[in-house]
């Protein structure tokens, strides 16, 4: 048996270097390091963080990739979020994308595939008590309601449901496996569809999740495979040899063993012609065309993020009324803690505000839609903001406003509401505008608890295509037909505020 270092160094030998130009191969002999692309916060078994140490990783993949690169190479994890790693691919940053990326003929489009390194399966799991799932054809809508099944945005998963149970399921998104698998803990989801891997990991070998089973035999099978630039059939051809060399030495076989996911399935890697059905449905679509086959869920996408702008803009302005009210003309209690709202939202990123209210407040018995939380999330962080603008415009009213008024026997509170507030409104007006164009771009945040609005669309899309320059031209476009027109509003009214009079 060849020993492991030589994998990819035989590779070299039997594939002379060109004259003219250098390619990744070639790089990474050079550099001696073998840079390749996952996201460890898809959990096991693929890339997770190590228990005794977070800063580095383990998993089947990440010893894969040292098998593979032996003592003669140093392989180099590069973290990047699961469905944007071939952009990072097409930069430059990684030499390989390797992360249970399943073959697609989409895929094939834009990038170039080494030959399997695993079959799949997808598995159904569901919680322990619903026992009228025994299988995916017991997903029905009841009493008009569509069961929800939660899945891993971009994945072999997604395609599965959509090209089989589209009309009869509603299809959940996450960002990462494990939050589809705790939703359907907590109830929030009927079922979630998982890679075969990943449900072994989790349910049989960590135990993580007792409350689930798994539902039925797997279906929809396919491959992982690792992808590479085109141009780089070199560096490719090196990896096919290093992967065909552990499959023949058995190497392969007592990895997946080591993690608990071999199975007779695999017994077919490293066959001639394996996927070679997907391959030949490779068939090259123009970028410009796959923007004309989506246009019309870009333009669904694109109304979530104006519905979720103009619902929580209004509750921000509301809220922020309040809270600057609160902090200019209450009691000292209240002054102080409204100060602390404000700073304790302006101090944290609207994307952990958005994962406490969808993720940890279900801890403790309250549970919000994913939509809802959004525009709870959104309004409550801007309505921080709005606070402090709208006591800037407070402040700006000369103090004699208020003694004119108390002194024509309004109360304080009469005063605030007809002579204070509507001229601080107009005032504030200028700026509030300007966060309401923010809000449209922050909207995006909210894909990382389920809402599916514009920019999370395009990067599904980018992901499962690979026209990403089309689809980032066509999303700008959109982008800028929703906020340019409050541009222009913004302008208008800055022009048009009337000065107040000191």
């Amino acid at each position: 048996m060849l020993k492991r270092w030589f994998i990819v160094l035989s590779c070299l030998i039997a594939a002379p270097l060109p004259a003219l130009h250098a390619d990744a191969l070639d790089d990474v002999l050079q550099r001696r390091q073998l840079i390749w692309g996952g996201d460890q916060e898809g959990g096991g078994p693929f890339i997770f963080p190590r228990a005794d140490d977070a800063n580095r990783v383990t998993g089947f993949e990440v010893d894969l990739m040292q098998l593979l690169c032996g003592s003669f190479l140093r392989p180099r994890f590069q973290q990047g979020q699961w469905d944007t790693l071939p952009e990072l691919l097409h930069r430059g940053d990684v030499d390989v994308v390797v992360n249970g990326y399943e073959l697609t003929p989409d895929r094939l489009q834009k990038m170039i595939a080494t030959i399997p390194y695993y079959i799949y399966e997808l598995q159904l799991l569901a919680r322990q008590d619903r026992a009228d799932l025994k299988s995916l054809d017991d997903l029905k809508p009841k009493n008009g309601r569509k069961p929800k099944v939660g899945v891993l945005n971009g994945s072999a998963a997604v395609k599965y449901l959509e090209d089989n149970l589209a009309e009869r399921v509603e299809i959940v998104g996450y960002d990462g496996n494990t939050q589809a698998m705790q939703k359907t803990v907590d109830g929030e989801l009927d079922a979630t569809l998982q890679d075969l891997p990943i449900a072994v990991f989790y349910l049989r070998q960590e135990k993580r999740y007792p409350e689930l089973r798994f539902v039925g035999s797997p279906v929809g099978r396919g491959y992982y495979v690792m992808y590479l630039r085109p141009g780089d059939e070199r560096l490719r051809d090196a990896l096919n040899d290093g992967l065909k060399t552990l499959i023949d030495s058995g190497d392969l076989r007592e990895l997946y063993e080591r993690y608990g996911i071999w199975n007779d399935t695999q017994r077919e890697l490293g066959k001639t012609g394996l996927a070679s059905e997907v391959v030949a449905d490779a068939t090259a679509r123009g970028g410009w065309q796959i923007v004309q086959d989506n246009v019309g869920i870009l333009l669904q996408s694109a109304g979530v993020t104006v519905i979720l702008s103009v619902v929580s803009m209004p509750l921000a302005i509301a809220l922020g009324l309040f809270v600057a009210l609160g902090r200019l003309y209450g009691p000292a209690p209240v002054r102080w803690v409204l100060m602390g709202y404000v700073e304790v939202l302006r101090g944290t990123p609207l994307l952990l505000q958005l994962l406490a209210i969808y993720f940890v407040l279900p801890a403790i018995g309250i549970r919000i839609p994913a939509f809802y939380a959004a525009i709870l999330g959104l309004a409550i962080n801007y309505s921080a903001y709005e606070a402090e603008i709208y006591r800037a415009g407070l402040m700006a009213i000369p103090i004699g406003q208020m003694e004119a008024a108390l002194a024509l026997g309004m109360s304080k509170a009469t005063a605030l509401r007809r002579i204070i507030v509507p001229q601080a409104m107009r005032l504030v007006i200028p700026p509030v505008t300007n966060d309401f164009i923010a809000l449209f771009k922050d909207t995006s945040v909210c894909s990382v608890i389920t809402v599916v609005e514009l920019t999370k669309r395009y990067s599904i899309l980018a992901n499962s295509t690979g026209a990403f320059v089309e689809l980032a031209a066509a999303t700008a476009i959109l982008y800028l037909l929703m906020s340019y027109p409050l541009s222009l509003l913004a302008r208008r009214l800055e022009r048009n505020t009337p000065q107040v009079a000191m």
